[in-house]
């Protein structure tokens, strides 16, 4: 689809990776940009449309549906990372990450597809991670998380198609964001740059944006079994 005259809703847009594609929405010449956040006097970006919205709330996700009843391209972007192990760490924190990345933007794709059609079809894109493929202890609630998130979006792909609804998948790695301010920024991509490439593969109509080395190496790895990805491991004699 093209990004000129659409109506865009970008999900936890108030900050990172979801600002920038909010703003280069804009200068792509968007007809309106709807910019959900959990406060909306959090978006400070001018020419969009702070919207409400918590994606773990699904009464809170209804309600920005029946607000932005115009939305032809849904942008899941809103995000958590805890740092939580899966044996030992705060249950609590391990549904919020499930509740954040799979539940709520598979409730934000279930609420905004019957708009899409209605509005003639239009896409979805996931903003996922390189930890979609590879999961560490340190990372652990936001794997698993990502992971499911990933299978669901080959499945709504699959489930939205006959309503010319296109769903992109989006990989990266570390973005120089509040997210990983802990991270070396030599390890970091610009999440400027980001916010283009998946711009560009939502015009493209890409089913997948594989965007760093580090992703692309690890999605490379995946069918030479764990060995690769986890070579710490015991194995079998």
């Amino acid at each position: 689809m093209e990004i000129r005259n659409s109506v865009a809703l970008v999900t936890g847009a108030n900050r990172g990776l979801g600002r920038h594609i909010a703003a280069q929405l804009l200068s792509r010449g968007a007809t309106k940009v709807y910019a959900g956040a959990r406060n909306p006097s959090s978006v400070d970006l001018p020419g969009v449309i702070p919207l409400e919205l918590d994606v773990t709330d699904p009464a809170s996700v209804a309600k920005a549906a029946a607000a932005a009843p115009d939305v032809t391209l849904v942008i899941n972007n809103a995000g958590v990372s805890t740092h939580t192990p899966l044996i030992t760490g705060d249950a609590a924190n391990i549904r919020l990450e499930m509740e954040t990345h799979f539940f709520g933007a598979l409730e934000v794709s279930r609420a905004f597809a019957p708009v899409l059609t209605a509005n003639g079809g239009g896409a979805v894109l996931n903003i996922l991670s390189v930890l979609s493929w590879a999961h560490f202890p340190g990372y652990g609630a936001y794997s698993a998380a990502k992971a499911a998130a990933w299978a669901m979006t080959n499945v709504i792909r699959q489930e939205l198609a006959p309503a010319g609804i296109d769903v992109t998948a989006l990989h990266v790695g570390y973005m120089d964001t509040d997210m990983a301010d802990y991270v070396d920024k030599s390890n970091k991509v610009d999440p400027a740059w980001v916010a283009g490439q998946a711009l560009d593969g939502i015009e493209s109509r890409a089913l997948e944006l594989v965007l760093d080395e580090n992703s692309r190496r690890v999605k490379s790895a995946l069918a030479g079994g764990p060995e690769l990805l986890y070579p710490g491991l015991p194995s079998a004699a």
